[in-house]
């Protein structure tokens, strides 16, 4: 039975000792270790902080990349329709200057053939008239004998010619 009750003796030197160890470790051990704890504690928390603070600089890049993004291809659309047009306007201003052209060198043309035509055919009207100044002229002679007759007679021919 005398491991089940304690004597006076064992249970004041282990109090003793318990207040000698407690009093020790609180001095010299106690400090330093909470001291460590919460460091632990503010470096976990500022962590933490520093976590939250990244992840929501992390959303805010995203949602300015997005933003980003949007306003690019918003630009891109824009540039594309703006090429687009350009692209009509100078397809349809060069089919304008062809026709243009196409008209005015047609024009020249009709007014080039216009003057070789009345070129031709003043020629063909001077080679006319003196073919049948020659032919008269040989018909007269045979019937009229007079010169004034001849002379008068042409002049007339030739009135007539003009004329036409």
């Amino acid at each position: 039975m005398e491991i089940i009750l304690p004597q006076l003796g064992l249970f004041f030197w282990t109090t003793v000792l318990f207040l000698i160890f407690f009093v020790l470790l609180r001095r010299y051990a106690w400090k330093p270790i909470l001291s460590a704890l919460n460091k632990r504690e503010e470096d976990i928390a500022n962590s933490l902080a520093e976590a939250k603070k990244a992840r929501d600089e992390m959303a805010k890049l995203k949602a300015d990349n997005e933003a980003l993004l949007r306003q690019a291809q918003e630009e891109r659309k824009k540039i594309l329709i703006e090429a687009e047009e350009m692209g009509k306007q100078i397809v349809s201003k060069a089919k304008t200057d062809a026709a243009e052209a196409a008209s005015k060198e047609m024009e020249k043309a009709r007014q080039q053939i216009e003057a070789e035509k009345r070129s031709a055919l003043a020629e063909i009207k001077q080679t006319a008239a003196s073919l049948a100044i020659e032919v008269a002229e040989k018909v007269l002679r045979k019937k009229l004998e007079d010169k004034n007759e001849q002379e008068a007679l042409a002049q007339k021919l030739i009135g007539e010619l003009s004329q036409n």
